[in-house]
């Protein structure tokens, strides 16, 4: 398998094809991406398992990466607020640059394994805490430095690379592989590796939420109303767990301060304070409040 940074003769001319052959190549590029991730469909699952395991301890879960790799895998880390309520001091960025690098190129940066380290010291990486790092290279100094200081911390530690029998994989208790292979414009990892990774991070944050028990019934119980949009979606949300009318709904997330756990439980008849209680008594786990009430309906 060709690496990432490999030029594929196929492509040699493509600044001179037709626009439509060369939209229609990269396309095919990006099928072949989310194809490459088959195969670590079993690794993505043991590695959310794991994390879920040590998050439930109150750990953070760290974002590492350079450059595009970087960027990508800030994104997937700043979605987990609104969508599944993963509070904000439980994540952690360590971006090689800064964060100023994710709006400003950096390049350089990846380079400095010493700052990798420190900044992991730095930040008090302990044995709770998950650390996933990125890069399609697998090679980054800075990313791997930073693995192996959270290894030595007692941390779990996930990569996620675009080419085999790299430094990075060679890290990270789960090393998560996705061989896209060369791109349609040579060492443009922006496209079939970014869009690889990408898919895995989507699969692997959103694995470990379903096991930290922030999704019920496929919907998002913990989802952060922000705007009117979610506050409708809330509504929806209560009426679709309660089997309640959307007036009900509407009074339940009012009543509940818009926590939509006990939004629901306040739909299926319980008061305020004893929907808070209930959840409390559960771990906030809203499955298992639910049965309860099903079992004692009174």
């Amino acid at each position: 398998m060709p690496n990432t940074e490999s030029l594929n003769p196929r492509f040699s001319d493509i600044d001179s094809w037709p626009t439509i052959e060369a939209v229609e190549a990269m396309l095919e590029g990006q099928m072949s991406a989310i194809a490459s991730i088959k195969s670590q469909t079993q690794r993505i699952s043991a590695a959310a398992e794991a994390a879920a395991a040590r998050l439930q301890n109150g750990g953070r879960l760290v974002y590492v990466g350079a450059g595009t790799s970087g960027r990508v895998a800030v994104q997937d880390g700043v979605e987990l607020g609104p969508t599944f309520g993963w509070p904000s001091e439980r994540l952690l960025y360590l971006m090689a640059g800064g964060i100023d690098a994710l709006v400003h190129s950096a390049e350089g940066a990846e380079d400095d394994a010493d700052d990798g380290r420190s900044r992991v010291r730095e930040c008090a990486v302990s044995a709770d805490d998950v650390v996933i790092g990125v890069a399609a290279s697998g090679r980054t100094p800075f990313t791997i430095a930073a693995l192996n200081a959270a290894n030595d911390a007692g941390a779990l530690t996930i990569a996620i690379v675009n080419n085999a029998g790299t430094d990075l994989l060679r890290a990270a208790q789960y090393g998560l592989l996705a061989a896209t292979g060369s791109e349609a414009i040579a060492g443009s990892t922006r496209m079939k590796a970014g869009t690889a990774q990408k898919a895995i991070l989507n699969l692997l944050s959103t694995a470990i939420m379903l096991r930290l028990d922030r999704v019920y019934r496929g919907l998002m119980v913990d989802m952060v109303i922000s705007n009117d949009k979610l506050l409708n979606r809330a509504f929806g949300i209560v009426k679709a767990l309660s089997n309640c009318s959307e007036a009900v709904a509407m009074e339940a997330v009012v009543l509940a301060q818009n926590d939509i756990k006990t939004a629901v439980l306040i739909a299926l008849g319980k008061d305020p304070a004893a929907a808070a209680q209930l959840l409390r008594e559960h771990g906030g786990i809203l499955r298992d409040a639910v049965e309860t009430l099903d079992r004692n309906p009174s």
